[in-house]
């Protein structure tokens, strides 16, 4: 599990539970399986764009509300990335 879809995960949930609406109402109106919709929303599946804006519209709420706060930290550990940035710093320091 990813910081990141642990977070996106607890946001859609919190939104979805603050309508007063099952998981099942949720999934069948963004038009996806039960199973797939609640391993979203315990983070232990990354979801396409695509489904984030699906899910995102059910609820009546923007992805970018749902993602608020996210940044590379919540990235997965194997995926240390730098910012370009960063890579034009280190280039320009070997040269």
């Amino acid at each position: 599990m990813s910081p990141a879809a642990v977070h996106f995960g607890a946001k859609v949930r919190s939104a979805r539970v603050d309508l007063g609406l099952s998981q099942e109402s949720i999934a069948e109106l963004a038009q996806m399986h039960v199973t797939n919709y609640g391993k979203i929303e315990r983070g232990i599946a990354n979801p396409s764009l695509v489904t984030m804006l699906r899910i995102a519209s059910v609820l009546g709420t923007d992805v970018a509300l749902l993602t608020d706060g996210l940044s590379r930290d919540d990235l997965p550990p194997e995926f240390e990335v730098l910012t370009a940035d960063e890579f034009l710093r280190e280039r320009d320091r070997r040269r």
